[in-house]
């Protein structure tokens, strides 16, 4: 089919995820026709390196021939088994207990889920059962930080803390409340770390004992702010915000959507902050975004509370797709890539980022880089003394990202002017410097911009 058609069908029928509908028709869909590796091709046969894995997921890179060949390997053999009734099927259970052996501390018990937004709905469901199994189902109100991301889903998107998740669709509710981010470039404290970690340990705890200890269930927290602008906390800030947890009996949910499977370095980032939090939920890298697939990694204790909460009684939580044996069996072939060499590349291409992206702190634009493995963003401001961000008019989520585009890169062009950056794990040396000199091209004509120009400093 011509790619015009394309676009005409797709502006008559596709609703797009997070975008101005009517926009979106005026501007017309860019078809994506192929990808392998980091590259990635449109219809027109323009060809990109995908600075940002699909959307934070192709952690293993496009057109792995042995991931594709155990996904049509189990398709022939059992394309489906329901979860329900007590069955299962082998690549489930054997992805389940594979995870759990790599998973930090107890979290022993996965259940399954089609993507994020439902692995953190479920994290809510099982957290309200646990405190009701306990005797105590006053505990029903939840804490997450401002500027994270947890989904889309209606609870999901009220954990969420970003305006454009909330307006409109009446969130969040009453009992989703939040707290201020550690966002060090822009925090009232400074840049300090003990500084910003002492500042939120107090936010946190203060929020608790407005609401009350025995009303706060649970605390939801990103290792690394995905969303919000890749906002990556200080060394020790986790730990800190986990030992209020305990102090305050607050579960600690770690929203490992983005950060998990290789995308900070480690299997999961909790891993580098020494936390063992009850609840994790994973997508995305899980099976590098080839098929739908979440997870909720459950603790010891709350699984054996729930269960013996519950009795011979069944727990009314369930999805028709959990578990599904094809997404099981990709999941169980790009974990194996993960460990025969993609993880140990990852580290070295993040490291490669860093410094790339580092070497453009000089740029008239950039104000602000920070990351964490394959995980970075550059935020970009026009006064750098004063950290002014952007005019409105530069018009930054859409104009850098078709610029960027143009310029044979496909990064992600947050509208306050933060560009964002995940690339596949498996980039080579020479893709991880086309990033960054494809970065520095897009970067000096957006410094050309007559609106742009006239506001820097």
């Amino acid at each position: 089919m011509l790619s015009n058609s394309l676009i005409e069908l797709d502006r008559a029928h596709l609703v797009h995820p997070v975008a101005s509908y009517r926009g979106h028709e005026k501007l017309g869909v860019r078809v994506m026709k192929s990808a392998k590796g980091a590259t990635v091709t449109d219809m027109t046969g323009h060809q990109m390196i995908d600075g940002f894995a699909g959307l934070w997921c192709v952690n293993a890179g496009y057109g792995h021939e042995s991931i594709v060949e155990a996904a049509a390997k189990q398709m022939r053999e059992l394309p489906y088994a329901t979860g329900y009734f007590s069955l299962g099927s082998e690549p489930a259970i054997r992805l389940a207990s594979e995870l759990a052996d790599r998973a930090p501390g107890d979290l022993n018990h996965i259940y399954f889920t089609l993507g994020g937004s439902d692995a953190v709905d479920s994290t809510v469901r099982f957290i309200r059962y646990y405190y009701h199994s306990l005797g105590t189902p006053q505990k029903d109100q939840f804490i997450s930080l401002e500027q994270g991301y947890h989904g889309s889903s209606t609870v999901g998107a009220g954990l969420t803390a970003l305006p454009i998740f909330h307006a409109g669709f009446g969130l969040p509710f009453d009992w989703q409340h939040k707290i201020p981010s550690h966002y060090a470039y822009r925090n009232p404290v400074g840049t300090d770390p003990q500084a910003i970690i002492a500042s939120s340990v107090a936010a946190l705890k203060a929020k608790i004992e407005v609401i009350g200890a025995e009303r706060v269930a649970a605390f939801y927290v990103e290792p690394i702010q995905g969303s919000g602008g890749v906002l990556v906390p200080p060394d020790g800030w986790l730990k800190a915000m986990h030992a209020v947890c305990k102090e305050y009996d607050v579960l600690l949910v770690a929203d490992e959507v983005i950060t998990g499977f290789g995308r900070t370095g480690p299997l999961f980032a909790c891993s580098d902050d020494d936390v063992v939090p009850d609840f994790m939920t994973t997508a995305k890298g899980l099976t590098s975004g080839y098929v739908p697939m979440g997870a909720v990694f459950m603790s010891d204790n709350v699984y054996n509370t729930i269960a013996d909460g519950a009795g011979a009684a069944a727990i009314g939580h369930g999805y028709t797709y959990s578990a599904h044996p094809v997404s099981a069996a990709v999941g169980l072939e790009v974990l194996r890539l993960y460990e025969n060499g993609l993880l140990e590349n990852g580290v070295k291409a993040g490291a490669r980022l860093m410094a790339g992206l580092q070497s453009l702190a000089d740029h008239p634009l950039v104000g602000d880089m920070r990351g964490r493995g394959m995980l970075a963003a550059i935020e970009l401001v026009t006064d750098k003394q004063k950290k002014t961000p952007l005019p409105a008019a530069a018009d930054p989520s859409r104009r850098i990202f078709d610029r960027a585009w143009d310029n044979g890169l496909v990064i992600r062009a947050f509208g306050n002017g933060v560009l964002g950056y995940a690339p596949p794990l498996c980039c080579t040396d020479s893709e991880i410097d086309a990033i960054i000199e494809r970065t520095r091209m897009t970067l000096d004509q957006t410094l050309e911009d007559p609106d742009v120009r006239s506001a820097v400093a």
